[in-house]
């Protein structure tokens, strides 16, 4: 496997991995919100948001190996 491959196949990973994370972050801030928890469950939306941004970085890397 090349080091391009390689890279390729991390980042799809990586990808793949932050959206069941961001998945996770968006259920437990809705939890949170039920419970009256309102800046956690802006925290969380946040850091959901932040994890999509990462792995829009990260598609970015994908297709600039051609």
């Amino acid at each position: 496997m090349t080091f391009e491959e390689q890279l390729k196949t991390l980042f799809d990973h990586w990808i793949r991995h932050n959206d069941s994370h961001v998945a996770s972050y968006k259920d437990w801030a809705e939890k949170a919100r039920s419970r009256q928890l309102g800046e956690t469950a802006a925290l969380l939306d946040e850091v959901a948001a932040l994890t999509e941004n990462v792995s829009r970085k990260i598609d970015e890397a994908l297709k600039s190996i051609g």
